[in-house]
């Protein structure tokens, strides 16, 4: 591989073994070694970036992204001084929300930017020699929809930066390798790209069958051994495998008390998601793939998002089959499929008829990435799959803005009315779905009641009619309305794009 200026001087590990010369003379045997960098690469890979090389972040992956893609069996032995260059640190900094919780060192993004280059330049130079040190992570919990809490990790600002850069350049990798049904956390696919290709899967191919599944405590359940393992299929960077192994050991930080555990990973870090679909990618993906063309009989689909994932079968067979030897498979890994939130359904344009023959009034539902997901049909009587916002998910957000509406009771109705609007408008974004229009009008209505009943409290003598409230709520709440395309015509529209790109 030629490194010309910009390009990246990544080694790649031989794997074919040194030949035996004639007459077993060892000096005449041809040793194969690994491609030495070009002269000027390799003083410069063991040098910060602040020493003044010019490096072009446009192109310096493109080298990576062709030998990954095209040697799907390559290691990378040369990946650290990327992660460590000055331009991509600044780049990572800036791509950080400004307003996010700061952890244990109590380093804001406002703050750390003070002496922003100079602080860049001593981590680059900590990372390249290898005396950088991530701190343990702030745990904090936040609300579920199930009622339960969820442990989320804050790590500290610099940490952030630096898992930032490493996952950008690992992406370069990976997102070579990854399979076309996983969607979580990956650049250019979002949670609707998932629930397009559900819907469009269920209505396209012969699915009578879904199986409903979850990963219980995925991120708390991930073995450290396995990971390394996984990770070191691609990365042969001792210094890039090191930098992972710290962040796993970093340990938590709670009541000012630091834990430490040999298994799991810290959600909230910017390496968590990818580290996640690393792991699943050779737990869960690959296995799927193989088991798909050598058992399902008939037509399957699968879909997964982080650790929701949803299969659907045409035979019940087949998805009898594959929910046991799926269980065995995660398993072997130290993952098991939550027992609640696992299930097997009928689903797909016969469920209807079978349940009326069964005497049943409704075939059943799932849940998927916050929507319910129900038989339905088209104006025109053919089947379609019907998407509405989880009730769940829209009681657990109303119970949210009614304590948030109670803190800010005495706040101006300006302030209020920007707030609520925002929430409107977010809410708006990710469930205006075709045929959702109604659950969307019903979120909006019930905030309107929630701050009516707010504004009514602040006084024993409010005089607020429902004539003037119609009025605040017509000027803060905006109007709701579907905002996506439908799925088949998305889903379309990005295989094309990605095709071209491609």
């Amino acid at each position: 591989m030629s490194h010309g200026r910009g390009k990246s001087d990544c080694c790649v590990v031989p794997e074919k073994l040194p030949n035996k010369a004639a007459g077993e003379i060892p000096a005449a045997a041809e040793a194969v070694e690994g491609r030495r960098q070009a002269k000027g690469n390799a003083v410069a890979a063991h040098m910060s970036r602040s020493s003044g090389r010019e490096y072009d972040m446009g192109t310096a992956l493109d080298g990576i992204r062709q030998t990954a893609r095209g040697r799907p069996g390559a290691k990378f032995t040369t990946l650290m001084h990327h992660i460590y260059a000055v331009d991509r640190l600044r780049a990572a900094y800036l791509a950080l929300e400004r307003k996010a919780a700061a952890g244990v060192d109590g380093e804001t993004w406002q703050s750390y930017g003070l002496d922003l280059e100079a602080r860049l330049l001593d981590l680059s130079d900590r990372l390249a020699r290898g005396a950088y040190r991530p701190q343990p992570v702030r745990r904090v919990y936040i609300d579920k929809a199930d009622g339960s809490k969820r442990p989320l990790g804050v790590p500290a600002l610099e940490d952030k930066l630096v898992q930032l850069a490493t996952v950008e350049v690992l992406n370069a990798i990976y997102e070579q390798d990854f399979v076309g049904f996983s969607y979580g956390f990956r650049p250019g696919k979002s949670a609707h790209n998932a629930l397009d290709a559900v819907s469009v899967g269920i209505e396209r191919r012969k699915v009578n069958w879904i199986l409903d599944a979850d990963i219980s405590k995925f991120y708390d359940t991930i073995e450290h051994d396995w990971l390394i393992r996984l990770i070191e299929h691609r990365v042969a960077d001792t210094r890039v495998v090191r930098l992972i192994k710290k962040w796993l050991h970093a340990g938590v930080l709670e009541d000012g008390r630091l834990t430490q555990s040999e298994i799991g990973t810290v959600q909230g870090g910017s390496i968590s998601p990818l580290l996640s679909n690393i792991y699943l990618h050779y737990a869960f993906d690959l296995w799927v793939k193989q088991w798909r063309a050598r058992h399902a009989e008939g037509d399957m689909i699968v879909v997964r998002y982080a650790d929701d994932w949803v299969a659907g079968f045409q035979y019940v067979r087949d998805a009898e089959r594959f929910q046991r030897e799926v269980t065995e498979r995660l398993a072997r890994f130290g993952l098991k499929l939550h027992e609640r939130k696992t299930r097997l359904i009928e689903f797909g344009r016969f469920a209807r008829e079978n349940c009326r023959r069964r005497g049943r009034r409704k075939p059943h539902t799932f849940d998927f990435l916050g929507f319910t997901h129900c038989c339905g049909k088209t104006r025109k009587g053919r089947f379609a799959v019907l998407r509405v916002t989880s009730v769940k998910r829209m009681r657990a957000k109303l119970q949210a803005v009614k304590e948030q509406l109670r803190r800010r009771m005495h706040r101006t109705i300006a302030e209020q009315g920007r707030y609520l609007r925002a929430v409107v408008a977010g809410h708006v974004r990710y469930f205006g779905v075709p045929r959702n229009g109604a659950r969307l009008g019903r979120f909006r209505g019930c905030i309107a009641r929630l701050w009516y009943r707010t504004l009514r409290r602040r006084s024993q003598t409010s005089r607020l009619t429902l004539e003037r409230m119609a009025r605040l709520a017509l000027h803060w709440l905006p109007p709701t309305h579907i905002c996506h395309p439908y799925p088949d015509q998305r889903l379309i529209v990005t295989t094309q794009g990605r095709s071209r790109m491609r």
